[in-house]
């Protein structure tokens, strides 16, 4: 038998071509992971109805940054979470190190002026230095 280098005879066996599916399910895992993980990352400040005020320029906001975030009805979120007036002093003095006293405020722009106002008064008590103020691009 004279084969050339590097070629194979092939089997004639009646089985046919088997196809391995283990690597494919490891890619679609990975892939499915991943997904999950942007979107929650993702959807963490979006999840409160809020009608921003609109500004003609926008910053993206960081995830170390504690919001502060304030709806139409004047109801308090820090972090997504509901909170009270009274307690977000006492909730919010922790989230300020690793933020370098970095504040982000969002607050719906129908809501309360006076109620911002003391939401701000708020987190100066608390030890934020600067506010960084949510909006949404104008279109």
């Amino acid at each position: 038998m004279n084969r050339a280098p590097g070629r194979r005879r092939m089997r004639d066996s009646g089985d046919g071509v088997t196809f391995d599916f283990a690597p494919m399910v490891d890619v679609v895992l990975l892939l499915l992971i991943f997904f999950f993980l942007t979107s929650s990352l993702g959807a963490r400040q979006n999840a409160l109805p809020l009608d921003l005020p609109r500004a003609s320029t926008t910053v993206q906001e960081t995830p170390a940054l504690p919001i502060v975030s304030m709806d139409r009805a004047g109801r308090l979120f820090l972090n997504g979470k509901a909170t009270t007036l009274t307690k977000l002093g006492g909730q919010l003095k922790p989230l300020l190190g690793p933020s370098g006293g970095v504040v982000g405020l969002r607050a719906d722009e129908r809501g309360s002026y006076g109620t911002v106002v003391r939401v701000m008064d708020v987190i100066k008590k608390a030890g934020g230095e600067r506010l960084a103020l949510g909006t949404r691009p104008s279109q």
